[in-house]
């Protein structure tokens, strides 16, 4: 699968040729987030313990958990397909730079801008362009943040999952202090770090 243009020849029949639409992934990646959040807000009416409503913070988690577990199949989908040739990793270092240029290009087109570690088990990505945010804007900065955050959830989940897929387990945390940039937090827990 790539978001390659095909070179000719090739053979729009072949079972074996896969080809994405990026702009299609753009659109799904932009309407995630609400679809989420509509289900969220349909979860009380759903329970069979009566019409208690859930409040705000419990709707914006149920977004966030639901956002963060289809991410990480996808990061799990990604990883087995697409590490599958290569040799198994020697060292977490080894895996999040693969995660960075490779897993990320084949994502968002791009790779990660800089990686940065404290040789601790913890790991700073930062994207100064996230493609999801390159379209976006508000009437203010604040309200940009606070509307992007959610778009991060998605990310957090196919990092956390194409780790897992590797054999790390950690925790990932995004934030935005500035459209279109992102930064992803790694911590690894236990294991090789």
């Amino acid at each position: 699968m790539s978001f390659e243009t095909p070179l000719p020849p090739y053979n729009a029949s072949d079972p074996h040729a896969t080809f994405l639409s990026s702009s299609c992934f753009d659109l799904l990646l932009i309407e995630m987030v609400p679809l989420a959040h509509s289900l969220a807000a349909e979860l009380p009416a759903t329970r069979k313990s009566g019409s208690k409503s859930i409040d705000e913070e419990e709707q914006r988690e149920a977004a966030f958990r639901r956002l963060d577990n289809l991410g990480y199949r996808v990061g799990q989908g990604l990883v087995e397909r697409f590490s599958r040739d290569r040799p198994r990793f020697t060292d977490t270092l080894d895996t999040i730079k693969f995660l960075c240029k490779d897993m990320w290009t084949l994502v968002f087109r791009k790779q990660i801008d800089n990686l940065k570690t404290n040789h601790r088990g913890v790991y700073v990505l930062t994207d100064n362009a996230f493609r999801p945010f390159a379209r976006m804007s508000m009437s203010s900065r604040v309200e940009a943040i606070a509307k992007a955050q959610p778009f991060l959830w998605f990310p957090c989940g196919v990092i956390r999952g194409a780790l897992a897929s590797m054999g790390i387990n950690a925790t990932v945390q995004a934030e935005t202090s500035e459209l279109p940039g992102a930064t992803f937090q790694i911590k690894t827990i236990g294991g090789k770090g």
